[in-house]
Parts: C-alpha cells; sequence; structure tokens
C-alpha cells in the first residue's frame, strides 16, 4: 500500500528569500517532500510574481501556485528593523536559508553568511544568482536568458544562418533550482558528520554551461577546427538525429551509432548498413542531407506520424512524436505518472501544472498541498517558531511590520 510522499524531508526547516523561478524551484523541491519552508515575501507586494498567469477574472497567480505548493508566507516590511530582528530569531531554529538576491543584497540587508553563522554556526546558506557570486560579470542584473547568452547555449538553438531562437520554457531557471536544492542536500550530510555550515554558490550560467555536452571538448581539442553552431531541426555530431518531417507532422528519430542497422531495416534499405558513403556517422555527417531525404521520403509512405512511430518503435528505433502542450495535458503517460497534474485550489479551482520530478517508488504525491496567500501565516510562524503572543503579533501587524492580503 502506497503512502504519502512528503515524510522525507519532515523536520528540516527551510527559510526562503527566493522570487520568480530559479529559487521558488528550488525550496519547492523540499517544501514537496515536507520539509517547512517559510517564504519571506516583502511588504506589499510579496513576490513579483503573483502579479502574473491569472485568468478568467481571478486574482490568484497560477504562477505563484505552481511554484509554492506547501509554503508557509510570511511577508514583512523588510525595511523596519524590527522585521531584521525577527529574521534573525527565525534564522536561529533553521537548517538552511535560500536567497536569489543579486549578489551582495542579502549582505546589504544585514543578513550575509558571517552573520547568519552567528546566529547558527552550522547553517547553510545556498545563494542562486544569474551569473555567480564571484566574477566580473557577478554583479550584473540578470535573468534566465541572459544566463544563456552568456553560456553559449543561445548560439545553439535555431537555423544555422539565421538569428538564434529562445526555448520558450524555464529551462535554466529550473535547472539552476533543481541543482541548488541537490547541493543542499549534499551539504545536510555534511552538516550531518561534521557540524560544518556551507555558503553555496550556484549560477544559471554555470549550470547553462554544464550542459554543452560535446561542444566545448570538440571546440577545445581541435583548436577552434571543429567549432559547433546551431543546426536547425538534426544534431551536429552524430547522423541521423533530429526532427524529421512525416505526412501530417513532425517526429524525432535517433538513428545514430548502433541503431542505424535497426533504422535501415525498418526502411528496407538493408543495403545502406554497409555502404562506405553511409556506414558511420562520420560519413553520414558529411552526406547529413541525403540522409535526411532517405528518411524523409521514406516517412511520407505512412499515412500518417503514428504509424510511422509504430513502424519505427517495432524495429527498436528510438522515436517519438513532437507533442504540443495540449497534446501533453492529455496524454495517458503524463497522466497516469501525475507528471502532468492536476490542483484544486481553494482560489481559483481546478487547473493543471507539471508535476513533482522527483519520484520515491511506494510513495504518492501529496494530493490536497496549496500555495499560500501573501502573509497568510504570519501569526502562525511567529507563534510556532518564536512563541510570539497573540498581543505581540498585533501589534506588528499594527505597525506594519506585518502585512496581509485580505482575503
Amino acid at each position: 500500500m502506497s503512502s504519502v510522499q512528503p515524510d522525507i524531508l519532515d523536520g528540516y526547516r527551510i527559510l526562503d528569500f527566493t522570487r520568480a523561478l530559479a529559487g521558488p524551484t528550488c525550496t519547492r523541491m523540499f517544501a514537496e517532500l515536507g520539509a517547512e519552508v517559510i517564504k519571506v515575501e516583502s511588504a506589499p507586494a510579496g513576490d513579483m510574481t503573483r502579479a502574473i498567469s491569472k485568468f478568467n477574472g481571478s486574482d490568484r497567480s497560477l504562477y505563484f501556485v505552481q511554484q509554492n505548493l506547501n509554503k508557509r508566507s510570511l511577508c514583512l516590511n523588510l525595511r523596519d528593523p524590527r522585521a531584521l530582528e525577527l529574521l534573525k530569531e527565525i534564522i536561529a531554529t533553521c537548517d538552511v536559508v535560500v536567497e536569489n538576491f543579486k549578489p551582495g543584497v542579502l549582505a546589504e540587508m544585514g543578513l550575509g553568511y558571517e552573520v547568519l553563522q552567528s546566529i547558527k554556526p552550522d547553517i547553510i546558506l545556498c545563494s542562486i544568482s544569474a551569473l555567480g557570486q564571484s566574477g566580473p560579470l557577478s554583479t550584473k542584473p540578470g535573468y534566465d536568458y541572459i544566463a544563456q547568452a552568456y553560456s553559449g547555449v543561445t548560439s545553439m538553438i535555431g537555423d544555422e544562418h539565421e538569428a538564434p531562437y529562445l526555448p520558450l520554457v524555464g529551462v535554466g531557471d529550473v535547472s539552476t533550482g533543481v541543482t541548488a536544492a541537490f547541493s543542499i542536500c549534499a551539504a545536510l550530510l555534511k552538516r550531518d558528520k561534521t557540524g560544518e555550515g556551507q555558503h553555496i554558490d550556484v549560477a544559471l550560467l554555470d549550470v547553462y554551461y554544464h550542459y554543452h555536452e560535446a561542444n566545448i571538448h570538440q571546440y577545445s581539442a581541435t583548436n577552434g577546427e571543429l567549432n559547433p553552431t546551431r543546426k536547425g531541426r538534426h544534431v551536429s555530431y552524430v547522423c541521423p538525429a533530429g526532427i524529421f518531417n512525416g505526412t501530417d507532422g513532425y517526429l524525432l528519430v535517433m538513428g545514430f551509432l548502433h541503431h542505424w542497422p535497426d533504422l535501415c531495416k525498418a526502411m528496407g534499405r538493408e543495403d545502406l548498413i554497409t555502404d562506405p558513403d553511409f556506414e558511420n556517422d562520420g560519413v553520414r555527417l558529411q552526406r547529413v542531407d541525403e540522409v535526411i531525404a532517405v528518411i524523409e521520403a521514406w516517412l511520407k509512405t505512412f499515412p500518417d506520424v503514428d504509424s510511422a512511430i509504430a513502424k519505427l518503435e517495432a524495429s527498436g528505433v528510438p522515436c517519438a512524436p513532437i507533442l504540443s502542450v495540449e497534446d501533453t495535458t492529455q496524454h495517458p503517460h503524463h497522466l497516469a505518472r501525475q507528471t502532468v497534474r492536476t490542483v484544486n485550489d481553494p482560489i481559483y479551482g481546478e487547473f493543471q501544472m507539471p508535476g513533482m520530478p522527483a519520484r520515491f517508488i511506494g510513495k504518492e504525491p501529496h494530493p490536497g498541498y496549496v500555495a499560500p496567500t501573501l502573509g497568510e501565516h504570519n501569526a502562525a510562524v511567529l507563534k510556532e517558531v518564536l512563541g510570539k503572543s497573540d498581543a505581540d503579533i498585533e501589534a506588528l501587524a499594527e505597525d506594519g511590520v506585518l502585512h496581509a492580503e485580505e482575503r
């Protein structure tokens, strides 16, 4: 019998100063696995994403909901010294602090790593930024696509002789958030062995650069003779591998290396397996247009993409349809695994969003997680974590140190 997943990180407390996507992705991983995540939001507006992705007349941001399930919102006037003192009291009870301010801002607030260490010597601080905490670019403000451009990844997307494209998904932000979560877990393991805290520096630029599967070593090892660039729909260093035109749409086919004989057999072109002009990836790359033409001519013999995929799969050739966003929300595999997940938000109602990617066999994702309204947990956090009285909390609210959204 399956149990609910979130007990994995039960007992850990994370103070979350993040907003937008990379930082909230990191802390979302902890919140969905049962850690207590206290999201600090600046009065009066809170996380900037509360202002976007509002639909059907609702004032609820579905962007915010997606990234902040099971977090507690503590909304403070961060310009008030009393707010800083409250935060210091909370930090003394925390395992981890996560922030994604521009480098230096947390220290300017009076909460730099040295200050955190003086409050709690084994504290783990994770600083997430676009371009890193050090280096000539570190003070530059940035977002996902800024780091992507500096990493060389943008230069690899699109048609070779046209302007590069942007992927309309948060690849860098989400990957950086997951990298940060992994780094924090590693630091927690180290702390449990040694009692030492850590200051972790995770940058979108570094994460993006890590995506270069072959480009960097190819350029370096050939002294620039091989200078990788974007190649449109097809991979530049193995062949065939890319997006092909079928009868009624596109499909992805990976027929390189040891898959080439299987693809040739599927096409009824066993002669190409040993043909010296096509027998390995190196020579096929020299004739990539011919290879594409052969494959696409064969694909056009099928009435539709699905039937072509059925033939390829029967022959053991890796392939896939190019699903649209709409397609993914209805695909039986995605639904069965909760890759696409239905959330019943108490304010907006029911909608779909991406599910939690970390799975633990025998444990199911929690079905009832919700995202907080602004300042929803002000009183609860101050009572439960700091032992403040109702009178203390009421006075802080009246003085504008605490702020909460009216529901």
